[in-house]
């Protein structure tokens, strides 16, 4: 399943990954399309056999704080958005820890992975100087392996303090700790805690201020104090930016990490995507390029690609979504490259080869450069296709020529970018810079 790797429809950001038995789960925020605010008043839980990481289900509403689509409202003191959950398991029980916007959070408990989650107590505690809510932002939770369980939250200022594992919505007097990661660079903190043990070693995963990146510190201790050690991933290279949120997971023998991108324009509209990562022997992380594989091992040149997992777009270039079938990248300006990370196309027989573009709402005419494995020349991109666009177009087509080579179709794995370009000159040429080129629907290669 390509990125993003759920359903078009869905989307799910603050991913947490979690593996319980052979399946993974994705506890996370739920928001909509074009949303001009974060979340929703619901949780919603999909999962994925550990042996089928292409094929995710719906298990529906697991908690909510209000009544939605047959779900009775799980809260009775507020009805306040429900933002980045985590979800633990512990002596056979699954605790869902919730931070719900304007109001104190909560922990609920399911025998299943999925839930639902029936409320146990918002979160008791004894802190002074802080108010009875906001503290424990996005939380994320750690059971140790000596039982003993720690969460870890905050934005703009991060806190962790250590839960009373036998009731699990207790914090310990004594424990709570401020700035378990340093505001200042280079930790540079923003929220989104998530913490992982690997080995000896813990790890917190977070945002950091120079969003969106994912970066990561370690510790020998749960409490500190914690190394940065660099970047996993930034969701902005080349891409409309906003926050991100997420985690890794070991799923089987393989490590990935888990982040979100933005789509219709807006920071507020978000969907999960996925990179494989490597624990280095040492225990550092390499950062990951951004790209549209997800579970995949490649795209396949030769079906209608689905915008939506475009992982390069440049000069403001947006995905929208029309309807729950259908996506079009728009807002396409002179000079604009979308880009997907990596097709293979296989080893054929030299027969000529044709690239189709599916493209509405054109207005003006211009041209469509085809780049395999760069941006464009000056990124060590390979110019392999012209594709001329003109006034009310809606298919269009150009023939595929390798230079050096003089083949005329593309073999193994590469990247595609495609870099959008009007040819109008002369007076008033620059009133054309900000203005819509065309919309991109699909394309295809085909022999």
């Amino acid at each position: 399943m390509p990125n993003p790797y759920l359903p078009n429809c869905e989307h799910i950001p603050d991913g947490e990954p979690r593996v319980f038995g052979d399946r993974v789960y994705i506890y996370g925020s739920h928001d909509f399309p074009a949303s001009a605010e974060f979340c929703d008043n619901a949780l919603k839980v999909w999962s994925a056999s550990v042996d089928n990481l292409e094929e995710w289900i719906c298990h529906g509403i697991a908690f909510s704080t209000k009544d939605i689509k047959g779900h009775k409202s799980d809260t009775d003191w507020t009805t306040g958005k429900l933002f980045a959950p985590d979800v633990v398991c512990k002596d056979g029980k699954y605790y869902l820890y919730a931070y719900i916007e304007g109001a104190k959070g909560c922990v609920a408990v399911s025998d299943r992975p999925e839930g639902p989650f029936k409320l146990i107590s918002t979160y008791e505690y004894n802190i002074p100087n802080h108010r009875d809510n906001g503290i424990f932002i996005d939380p994320g939770v750690l059971v140790d392996d000596d039982g003993r369980v720690y969460i870890y939250c905050g934005y703009l200022k991060s806190y962790m303090a250590e839960i009373n594992p036998d009731n699990m919505y207790e914090i310990i007097d004594g424990t709570y700790i401020e700035d378990i990661i340093p505001e200042e660079e280079p930790f540079a903190f923003f929220e989104a805690c998530s913490p992982r043990k690997i080995g000896d070693t813990y790890y917190l995963i977070y945002s950091s201020k120079r969003c969106p990146q994912l970066v990561y510190a370690t510790s020998k201790s749960p409490t500190g104090p914690f190394e940065y050690k660099g970047i996993i991933v930034d969701s902005g290279v080349d891409f409309p930016g906003g926050n991100d949120h997420g985690s890794i997971m070991k799923i089987k023998d393989q490590w990935y990490i888990f982040y979100h991108k933005m789509t219709n324009g807006s920071i507020m509209s978000r969907v999960g995507c996925v990179e494989k990562i490597n624990i280095e022997e040492d225990g550092t992380i390499k950062q990951v390029e951004t790209t549209s594989l997800g579970f995949s091992e490649s795209l396949n040149p030769y079906k209608p690609v689905n915008v939506q997992t475009a992982c390069v777009m440049t000069n403001g270039a947006v995905i929208t979504e029309k309807n729950l079938f259908e996506q079009n990248i728009t807002n396409i300006k002179h000079g604009c490259v979308m880009g997907w990370r990596y097709f293979d196309f296989g080893y054929n027989s030299g027969s000529e080869m044709d690239i189709v573009l599916q493209i509405e709402s054109c207005y003006l005419n211009g041209t469509i450069s085809v780049y395999i494995d760069g941006k464009d020349e000056e990124n060590g991109g390979i110019k392999v296709a012209t594709v001329e666009f003109n006034h009310g177009d809606s298919v269009i087509s150009g023939k595929i020529n390798v230079p050096a080579t003089g083949a005329k179709s593309l073999t193994g794995r590469h990247s595609i970018y495609l870099k959008a370009e009007y040819n109008y000159v002369g007076w008033g040429a620059d009133y054309f810079n900000d203005r819509n080129l065309f919309d991109l629907k699909s394309f295809v290669f085909v022999m």
